[in-house]
């Protein structure tokens, strides 16, 4: 076991690079980026520790791939890595970024072994472009292109920190203290994936699987007087509604289960509970679009969904066409690929009683294909 803490960052918000799915999300194979940096990592090096720092909205989601040390992020990446220089207790911190995915085993290398000669190993590549600092020329051969991972003494770097100025590497942070910094070889390979663009310069990572995932939802609810029905987002003609904390939309409801199974992310209660006064009466429409967003946003494609409505009352099929309608925009697909099937449960049971409906929802995603963005 090694005297050194690995910390990756991965709580940015992706801005630059304009799509609808993080970076850190997109899939080689079936791995997303960020696991794929961290088992990587974790092959080249034994670390005493992993941490991965993530926002708030991604770290109980990443806890189902593995088992490493989550913290949550803050609004900058000198902030996310404070939070996370608070549960380091090595001498040592190596920090990058899950964006530089491809980092050369040879380059890990280098700046470890180089670990007593500095407060900070910096790995670093020569400037080939000509240069200019506003309107001037300057000497490249005196420039470094500076990278990640970096090494630091992890007492130095936390005292750095400390300071109001915002330091964009560990490096300067150090430097801000009159430490050495010390400097070994870089690699083209780790390039940093910012933009789209960048897609076509990281080489190391494989097409997404094409596997299709499934997932089945289930909700019942009973019926209450003098509340409006809605059933997939379409207002139904009754005189009662469902008794429920939201709008009651059991068939919205099954199909965020559905589409939350797909994806492994867990169930609609732990995202919208039930505890929260935020949704009492809530629209299930916005819960679906919400839930759309979220799964989008981790790499996934909605490919179809299918449903059965048991219920003996109220009558389907005047509706089948709005609702599937109202689904297929919610969705952003086409409405071939929203199927509603209705049926009843031959007077047997809760819903036979004619107290409520039941409805069963399946839904199919598969991996946003990058290599086509």
């Amino acid at each position: 076991m090694s005297d050194i803490t690995l910390v990756l960052l991965a709580a940015g918000n992706s801005t630059r690079f304009t799509s609808d799915v993080k970076k850190q999300w997109l899939m080689t194979g079936d791995t997303p980026i960020w696991l794929h940096v961290a088992e990587h990592f974790s092959k080249v090096e034994t670390f005493d520790n992993i941490i991965i720092v993530s926002s708030a909205t991604e770290l109980n989601y990443m806890k189902h791939f593995a088992s490493y040390t989550y913290v949550e992020g803050g609004e900058s990446r000198q902030a996310s890595l404070k939070n996370a220089l608070a549960r380091v207790k090595t001498s040592h911190v190596l920090v990058s970024d899950v964006a530089r995915c491809c980092v050369p085993e040879s380059m890990i290398h280098r700046i470890i072994a180089e670990k007593e000669t500095a407060s900070c190993v910096v790995p670093t590549l020569a400037v080939t472009d000509t240069m200019y600092l506003n309107d001037a020329p300057i000497d490249r051969e005196q420039a470094r292109i500076i990278q990640t991972p970096q090494l630091s003494v992890t007492t130095l770097l936390k005292k750095a920190l400390q300071s109001e100025t915002l330091f964009t590497d560990d490096s300067s942070a150090i430097a801000s203290l009159g430490e050495k910094v010390h400097f070994v070889q870089g690699s083209s390979l780790a390039h940093k994936l910012t933009t789209l663009e960048d897609l076509q310069k990281v080489t190391c990572l494989k097409a997404p699987s094409q596997q299709t995932l499934t997932g089945f939802g289930i909700d019942t609810h009973p019926f209450e007087t003098d509340k409006k029905m809605f059933l997939c987002g379409v207002e139904i003609d009754v005189d009662y509604g469902f008794k429920a904390h939201s709008d009651g939309d059991v068939a919205i409801h099954a199909v965020i289960d559905a589409l939350l199974g797909a994806a492994g992310m867990g169930d609609i209660g732990e995202l919208y509970p039930d505890t929260d006064h935020t949704y009492a009466g809530a629209d299930s429409k916005v819960l679906l679009r919400d839930t759309v967003k979220r799964i989008k946003s981790f790499g996934f494609c909605i490919g179809n969904i299918d449903m059965t409505i048991v219920a003996e009352s109220p009558k389907i099929n005047p509706y089948k066409t709005a609702m599937r309608e109202t689904l297929a925009e919610i969705l952003e697909i086409r409405k071939n690929f929203v199927n509603i099937k209705a049926t009843t449960s031959e007077k047997l049971g809760f819903v036979g009683r004619n107290e409520g409906v039941t409805v069963h929802a399946v839904a199919n995603l598969t991996y946003l294909n990058w290599k086509t963005l």
